[in-house]
């Protein structure tokens, strides 16, 4: 389609060709050697067309217009749809240049503001809590021994209920022989791990005054995981 003339360099010199059409003097000459317009496509047509940023003056250069028509309605059936912000140009668009300054603001590895640490520690707390309130629970049978066969072993369970503790629950009790006409006091209990030591209850509180005027000792029978 495009034939040159001696002052326009040849359509295989695309960069050179394209370079000068920017100017508009040699895009009239472009329009003059057009006034013999074939309906033919080739490479060079597509190069060039590429290059040309605009239509060219329908009424400063009919045939460059004519020959720019031409090839867009022969490239429109392989490129559906409307064209949208793209052009070739030198400078950058100001959308990609904000683009590229907020990226050089944006530090992925910079150190953690005071608010973040807050946040993390908050966090932090809360899982803490969390798992302090899934504490597990403890099933435990107690076998309280009283002093000799005339302890009021009715006293006696009534001074081990006493004690009250944040985590522990009183179950069912039972008394049972040992011999020699003493019986012991059996008795259920449920504690939550984190908040009762059976041990420290019975070194501190059942065996000391004023429990231990019933209780001569206590043992932990059985102990369960709930």
């Amino acid at each position: 389609m495009i034939s040159s003339p001696a002052n326009l360099p040849s359509p295989g010199n695309t960069l050179l060709f394209t370079n000068q059409l920017c100017n508009c003097s040699m895009l009239l000459v472009f329009h003059g050697i057009l006034g013999d317009f074939r309906d033919q496509l080739t490479k060079d047509d597509i190069k060039v067309y590429a290059a040309v940023l605009g239509e060219p003056s329908a009424d400063l250069y009919p045939n460059a217009s004519k020959w720019y028509g031409a090839i867009s309605a022969k490239l429109a059936p392989s490129f559906p749809g409307k064209a949208v912000g793209v052009r070739i140009g030198g400078a950058a668009a100001p959308a990609e240049v904000a683009a590229a300054d907020d990226d050089d603001d944006l530090d992925l590895f910079g150190d953690e503001t005071e608010e973040e640490k807050k946040a993390a520690e908050q966090r932090e707390a809360a899982k803490a809590t969390t798992k302090k309130k899934e504490s597990g629970k403890s099933s435990v049978l107690l076998d309280v021994k009283p002093w000799d066969d005339e302890t009021d072993m009715k006293k006696l369970e009534e001074a081990v209920r006493s004690v009250e503790l944040p985590g522990l629950f009183w179950g069912a009790s039972k008394l049972v022989a040992v011999g020699y006409g003493i019986k012991k006091l059996q008795i259920m209990l449920t504690i939550v791990d984190d908040l009762v030591s059976v041990d420290t209850m019975i070194e501190e509180i059942l065996t000391v005054e004023p429990i231990n005027e019933y209780v001569q000792s206590c043992d932990i029978a059985a102990f369960n995981k709930i």
